[in-house]
């Protein structure tokens, strides 16, 4: 398996071992020891890069006291880390309820329900709740057969829709499916809309022959559920403006719901509240997770029309925690903080500010290839040429610890994209300081290469 298949990046690099016997203190090494005995060791996360102290609003310290801006955050920092109003709620809810046992009902759930089917795009007007966001797509899949009748899904090689069994089956990353077999039934994959490695070589004048070919898969299956994709890919790959419609349309004529997972991307990140509402589109099933507990609770959630509300007999979560209280007044606070703050236009405002700044950047630096970004999810893509688009993926690992040495922490997907998601409550001040330590690191790296 290649880096290259990965969205994250690898744990066991030599770059990795460098870094950290010049950075890692006795005292962090021996929690890490520690850590790396207890823990079952996986490809991205365990053994682990550095042990956290405490974070607040836009990064965190870690043991040796060192502060980071954090653009990675693994997306649940939508509202920062350690909101005062989520924290309030929470602290205010533990006096009132903390649990709600199945088969029962409590307000907060009933509040937060609403907030979700309030702000939804039009149309999404049931909610089931999940724990995370790796069970919010299980009930999606399952919620897509009962309602159709049918068990086969379309979606996306590269894709992430989560780490259990069902959500490998439909996601399309190696790191995840490898060894794992056999996988669920039924799934099917396609292209993703990537125009930088378009297998039907469309190029700058795409002709969106992805699309075209996922309605080629409907109709020669005939009996698909539903189409499952990310409204935009975390990497980021951003589809052209008319992709998702055509699919929409496609899913339409042959009788296929669409489920859009935009538990990293919904809430506010693209600059607008849920991604789709780019594309003008609106799903069967959206799914949100991430940020939603306030970067705190593990929280999802399902939301769908309320045509599919068809199938009492059938559980589709009847997770322990569906409707903990606590969770759902951290997701209600969150909700409001996003408004009340307008995170929303500030996350445009400032995305479009910070695509300016990295293709000013892009003109000063050879390694850089490629900008793209859509509000507060940006990619930085390094290239060893711009003409044979050979990816730096050595440069761009080295970038990436030479920048947490500055005080920055974003990670690399597929091996040679700088993915920068800060919180959105980043201000201005903290992006200039951000986009400062990355060119020191590209530079350094680039002067290192002559």
């Amino acid at each position: 398996m290649s880096q290259f298949d990965t969205e994250g990046d690898l744990n066991l690099s030599q770059n990795r071992r460098q870094w950290a016997a010049e950075n890692i203190d006795a005292p962090t090494r021996r929690l890490l020891e520690e850590d790396a005995r207890c823990f079952l060791h996986q490809s991205l996360s365990t053994p682990c890069l550095n042990v956290i102290k405490s974070a607040s609003g836009s990064g965190f310290e870690d043991t040796a006291g060192r502060r980071y801006l954090d653009f990675h955050g693994n997306n649940v920092h939508t509202v920062g880390f350690g909101h005062p109003k989520v924290i309030a709620a929470i602290k205010e809810q533990l006096d009132q309820l903390t649990f709600c046992t199945r088969r029962y009902t409590c307000e907060p759930a009933i509040r937060f329900a609403e907030k979700l089917i309030e702000i939804a795009p039009p149309g999404l007007d049931r909610v089931l709740l999940a724990p995370g966001g790796t069970t919010a797509i299980s009930t999606a899949l399952k919620l897509a057969r009962v309602a159709t009748g049918r068990f086969k899904f379309v979606s996306m090689w590269d894709s992430f829709h989560g780490a259990s069994l069902d959500a490998i089956s439909v996601g399309g990353e190696a790191i995840f499916r490898r060894d794992i077999g056999p996988l669920l039934p039924g799934c099917e994959h396609v292209p993703p809309a990537d125009n930088r490695h378009c297998p039907f070589k469309c190029g700058a004048s795409c002709s969106l022959a992805c699309a075209d070919y996922v309605e080629y898969v409907l109709e020669k299956e005939g009996d698909v559920a539903a189409i499952i994709g990310e409204t935009i890919r975390s990497i980021p790959f951003i589809p052209p403006p008319e992709y998702w419609k055509r699919i929409r349309a496609a899913c339409d004529k042959h009788g296929a719901l669409l489920i859009l997972d935009e538990i990293p991307m919904g809430l506010g990140r693209t600059g607008r509240m849920f991604a789709c509402q780019h594309y003008e589109v609106t799903p069967d099933i959206l799914v949100l997770g991430k940020g939603l507990g306030g970067g705190i609770f593990p929280l999802a959630a399902v939301l769908c029309r309320g045509a599919m509300n068809s199938s009492p007999h059938t559980a589709m979560g009847h997770y322990t925690h569906e409707k903990n209280p606590v969770a759902c007044a951290a997701g209600l606070a969150t909700l409001q903080v996003i408004e009340e703050e307008g995170l929303v236009e500030h996350a445009r405002v400032l995305g479009e500010y910070t695509m300016d700044r990295l293709r000013t950047m892009a003109q000063r630096h050879p390694l850089i290839g490629d900008i793209r970004g859509l509000g507060l999810i940006l990619g930085v893509e390094l290239l060893k040429d711009g003409f044979t688009l050979t990816p730096a993926a050595d440069e761009a690992e080295r970038v990436m610890y030479a920048a947490l040495r500055g005080g920055l922490n974003f990670k690399v997907t597929k091996g040679n994209i700088l993915t920068l998601t800060p919180a959105l409550t980043l201000t201005q001040a903290e992006m200039d300081q951000a986009l400062a330590i990355l060119e020191r690191a590209i530079d350094s790296v680039e002067t290192r290469g002559k």
